[in-house]
């Protein structure tokens, strides 16, 4: 391994390694580990140390809640409490103030880590003479307890630390301070869109992508930190010092066990000064006009999840078990079968399926991501000239074709890691699955470099606006679809509002 040239940090000395024309530094701390009288407090900079940290290897991550997920792409390790590193990839240690991109993960804020394999910044960064970085936060119960007033939105401070430590930084890495890129998919997109508008984030970068950043809650709640808290039998989080993270986080798992839809229990919430307001207000009162966006969804996002069994049964129950659903979004059962006849309807036009699945997967698909990043697209448009959306419609061959162009399923091309192990059973490589990657990859990095995705490999890509709703889809075929899916985005007019 040939060791690259010794950097000087804020923090102390690094050293990486050189690969296929990359410098490659991995396990850099930002923090301190928040553990012992730190666990359950915002992060603290990294303390100065002695002589020269090899950053070779990759950190632990943070401890993973369970989901049925692993079961298919695996759990990451080792885990560990301290786990607040990132990892950077750059064509050179220089002066050549290239643009950054900070990768912030997804995981429904249980799991992850910017270590996964499938986000190895390598092809990106060789790809577009770009820097790449990827960071750890804190997750599920040890990231995002609530208690209200004292403790909220850990894991979102420690996003905001590592931001701080690449303005601080990552001039000494070939990047550019000035001109930074945070993009995340899935709660790494709900993550990106919340920094926009956290105070403490100001002025730590300047464009956002956001990929699949499902619907964010407005409703906060101290309800899932209270059950943990009883389950450890724990009066406050003080009285947590002598548990271990294994036991916290096996506490955590059995509550939400028992009833899964807690899954995105533990996530930031509006809270005082810190997160100020729901980020679709902050979007449509201009809160964030500077700042350039590119948001898009995958067009089967919650096949994703009905193909796991918490879902599953649910998805094929009928017209009944759909308008029921929508009875819980406080929509009233005229509405509802107004919106289940205009979907049968809108799809059929199309020759795309209506059975009960079909129905359900399409509703829940655009409830849970389509609509909400509609909204914000309409927002910030109105602000910002330089707003854009796609849509990924590549159909992925695993688990026999049920999956579509299913949530996270353009991770791999986005990061041109199409021979991850992590997707290894949704992903081919091939020609066409290589090309689409390529387009991808230089859309997002035009994007990051300039604040338009445009590129000569895919077709003219117009900026979003409410008269044409133009939208790059991103697939089999890379072209421009005006307005697509308009019906079923118009039954939702009025309806779903923060």
């Amino acid at each position: 391994m040939k060791k690259t040239d010794v950097i000087k940090t804020k923090s102390g000395k690094v050293q990486g390694y050189s690969e296929n024309g990359l410098q490659i530094f991995k396990g850099i701390p930002f923090a301190e580990p928040p553990v012992g009288e730190l666990r359950f407090k915002p992060p603290i900079a990294k303390k100065p140390w002695d002589g020269t940290l090899e950053t070779t290897k990759y950190s632990a991550c943070a401890f993973q809640g369970y989901s049925e997920l692993e079961e298919w792409i695996g759990k990451p390790g080792p885990e560990s409490e301290d786990c607040l590193y990132l990892n950077v990839w750059t064509p050179a240690t220089d002066a050549g103030k290239r643009p950054v991109m900070v990768w912030i993960h997804g995981g429904a804020f249980l799991m992850g880590t910017g270590s996964d394999p499938m986000y190895d910044g390598s092809a990106l960064a060789r790809r577009g003479d770009v820097v790449v970085v990827t960071i750890n936060y804190r997750l599920g119960f040890l990231g995002f307890p609530y208690i209200p007033g004292k403790v909220a939105n850990l894991g979102s401070f420690d996003q905001i630390l590592a931001l701080k430590w690449v303005r601080d930084s990552i001039k000494l890495f070939g990047g550019d301070p000035s001109n930074v890129t945070i993009f995340g998919e899935s709660a790494g997109g709900y993550s990106v869109l919340s920094l926009c508008f956290m105070p403490a984030a100001k002025g730590l970068f300047h464009r956002v992508i956001a990929e699949s950043a499902p619907v964010i809650e407005s409703t906060v709640s101290d309800k899932i930190t209270m059950k943990i808290l009883r389950k450890l039998g724990a009066e406050n989080l003080e009285a947590l010092r002598d548990k271990s993270g294994q036991e916290i986080i096996a506490a955590q798992n059995k509550i939400f066990a028992s009833d899964p839809t807690n899954i995105m229990a533990t996530r930031p919430f509006i809270e005082g000064d810190n997160w100020p307001k729901h980020p679709l207000k902050a979007f449509q009162d201009g809160d964030c006009a500077d700042i350039e966006l590119m948001i898009g969804t995958n067009l089967d996002e919650i096949k994703l999840f009905t193909a796991m069994k918490v879902l599953s049964t649910l998805a094929a129950g009928g017209d009944n078990v759909l308008a029921g659903f929508l009875g819980t979004l406080k929509i009233n059962p005229e509405k509802s079968k107004e919106i289940i006849n205009t979907y049968k309807e809108a799809r059929s036009a199309k020759n795309l399926p209506i059975e009960s699945k079909d129905l359900f997967d399409a509703v829940l698909t655009d409830v849970t991501f389509r609509i909400p990043t509609i909204r914000l697209l309409e927002a910030q448009s109105s602000h910002q000239p330089h707003t854009y959306t796609y849509l990924f419609t590549w159909p992925s061959p695993g688990l026999k074709g049920i999956l579509g162009a299913s949530h996270a399923l353009e991770l791999p091309f986005v990061f041109g890691t199409l021979d991850s192990p992590t997707f290894k059973d949704f992903v081919v490589v091939n020609p066409t699955t290589k090309a689409l990657s390529e387009k991808m990859m230089d859309a997002w990095i035009a994007f990051a470099r300039t604040g338009k995705p445009a590129h000569k490999n895919i077709p003219e890509w117009p900026a979003y606006d409410t008269k044409k709703r133009a939208t790059m889809a991103f697939g089999e075929r890379c072209e421009v679809l005006n307005a697509p899916f308009d019906k079923e985005r118009a039954v939702w007019d009025g309806l779903l509002k923060i």
